[in-house]
């Protein structure tokens, strides 16, 4: 069997390879006999020079899937691009596995004022270029330290995609899902997943004690979960 995985957003802040900490999960995979691959992710674990849209990442998902068909691990950022894809290419997935998957549009207060630091972050970027404290202050308001962290054509697509809803496609989804969610994730909360689950049609979810990262605080749990569904 051979599973693509998809990460979420994430950086290193110290340097080493973001990567590095899936290392531990996909062992345990591995060691049940899911071949997989972890890709950097253009925008994300790899430089851009352009906005990238979620169209974009399809095409470019579809083309490093190739010809065979394979289990889609996405958490995350990384759902919300296997979600799209599902729509659009279900003769390319076996199974569709999300992990704490990102998709569905929120528009609470605390993201409505996320949204608007994050779009107008460039037109006020030279007022506040002299004041680094102040800088460090919109970001932490915005509770998004992967976005101080980006290259301007990487946060130009990260409004992009938090601006992308893809609720009225779950139910075009036909492909076998299984649904992972952390109980206490404040990232992309639990009533996401619940939704997820009631409109993509037979998907299963699981519900963990964790936060918005499993795969990683508890990974020989989701790996056990997963194993069990493939």
């Amino acid at each position: 069997m051979k599973a693509l995985i998809l990460h979420g957003w994430t950086y290193s802040r110290t340097g080493n390879d973001p990567l590095e900490k899936w290392q531990p999960f996909i062992k345990l995979l591995e060691s049940n006999g899911i071949k997989c691959n972890l890709p950097q992710i253009p925008g994300i674990t790899k430089d851009i020079n352009q906005i990238w849209t979620v169209d974009k990442y399809i095409d470019w998902l579809k083309e490093k899937i190739g010809k065979e068909k394979v289990i889609l691990i996405g958490h995350s950022n990384g759902g919300r691009i296997s979600l799209a894809f599902a729509s659009k290419y279900p003769e390319k997935i076996d199974k569709l596995i999300l992990i704490d998957s990102a998709g569905i549009y929120h528009n609470e207060l605390p993201l409505r004022i996320k949204r608007f630091i994050f779009r107008n972050l460039a037109k006020v970027g030279k007022k506040i270029s002299d004041s680094e404290n102040l800088r460090r202050l919109i970001y932490k308001v915005a509770r998004e330290g992967d976005y101080s962290n980006a290259t301007t054509a990487q946060q130009k697509t990260m409004v992009g995609l938090i601006n992308t809803d893809l609720t009225e496609i779950l139910k075009e989804i036909k492909t076998p899902t299984l649904i992972i969610w952390g109980r206490e994730d404040r990232v992309t909360p639990l009533s996401d997943g619940l939704l997820m689950q009631r409109l993509i049609k037979d998907s299963k979810l699981k519900i963990i004690d964790a936060r918005h990262s499993p795969q990683f605080t508890h990974p020989k749990e989701v790996a056990k979960i997963i194993n069990e569904y493939i």
